[in-house]
């Protein structure tokens, strides 16, 4: 008889299911029509009743089937009073065909810790920009993201009515990213990604200390990320605390996984152990290829100004 799965492709396997399930209450939820918005920090920073329900969804699912892992997720709210309606007990049987790599064959249950993005790009969504939007479940390990998953509810929502929506895109430190083409950006071009709702002059001194050819202002982590993997930008570059674990840890597994690099703007890479802070306070910088040759035009007056 075959082994039974090691638990890391089984976690993984579980979050690409409760990543779909999620992408069904986003669509129900904006289909309804009534978004339930909740002004937390200020009109850039909103939950919707979408935010809730789909990070009941995600971490009751997997608490269930994985009690000891630690699920840190970015909304607070009870999480004893799930509905069945909201559970996922499904797995992706493709993900657990594929063989663990080796260094994470042996990880117990309480060594994993999992960062929740229920819905990145709130705002988007809330303006009706559902591209932007993301799902985010990401799995770490010693403090390293080491696996994630990236659902987009509307992926093709522009595409007309016979066009299939959604898609997930999953990848392990070791194995690969899945689900997407991955594409370089076009050589020669430096083409950078930026938020499209936190701008801050010292946003927009460090874009403009990089000399790019082209600026793509979108909102989510999740999405930026997805930017830089299929070719349409060669770095993401945040000059601005903001960013928390749970924005950059399932696409920071996917981006080292086809051997892209994030780090914050100072050049320290994150930690996503569970005692962490959650704040990313030094921004954010990304790229697929070429990171030293954006990292080395950072101007020290940027990096001063942002404490990790």
């Amino acid at each position: 008889s075959m082994a039974s799965p090691a638990l890391l492709m089984r976690v993984v396997a579980s979050a690409y299911s409760v990543a779909e399930k999620a992408a069904t209450i986003v669509r129900n939820v904006m289909s309804a029509g009534d978004l339930g918005i909740v002004e937390k920090a200020g009109p850039n920073d909103l939950q919707t009743k979408a935010d809730r329900l789909v990070q009941m969804s995600i971490c009751a699912s997997l608490a269930r089937k994985f009690p000891k892992v630690t699920i840190i997720g970015e909304e607070e709210l009870p999480t004893d009073d799930v509905t069945e309606d909201l559970i996922e007990d499904g797995h992706c049987e493709e993900i657990l065909k594929k063989p663990c790599p080796a260094q994470y064959t042996g990880i117990k249950e309480e060594e994993l810790v999992i960062w929740v993005d229920p819905l990145d790009g709130t705002k988007e969504y809330t303006e009706g920009l559902l591209d932007h939007v993301t799902v985010l479940i990401g799995i770490a390990y010693g403090g390293k993201a080491i696996a994630g998953v990236i659902n987009q509810p509307y992926y093709n929502y522009e595409a007309g009515a016979n066009a299939v929506l959604g898609r997930t895109i999953w990848g392990v430190l070791g194995m690969g990213a899945f689900g997407f083409q991955l594409t370089e950006a076009p050589a020669g071009k430096h083409i950078v990604v930026t938020t499209r709702s936190h701008s801050s002059a010292l946003v927009n001194e460090c874009i403009a200390a990089l000399n790019p050819d082209h600026v793509i202002r979108v909102g989510g982590a999740g999405n930026k990320i997805i930017q830089l993997i299929e070719g349409k930008a060669s770095a993401y570059v945040f000059a601005s605390p903001g960013c928390k674990k749970w924005d950059t840890c399932a696409p920071e597994a996917i981006l080292h996984a086809v051997g892209g690099k994030i780090t914050d703007i100072r050049g320290n890479s994150f930690q996503y152990n569970k005692e962490v802070k959650h704040m990313n306070s030094a921004g954010v910088l990304a790229t697929l290829r070429n990171y030293d040759y954006y990292a080395s035009r950072i101007p020290n007056t940027v990096k001063e100004s942002l404490v990790p």
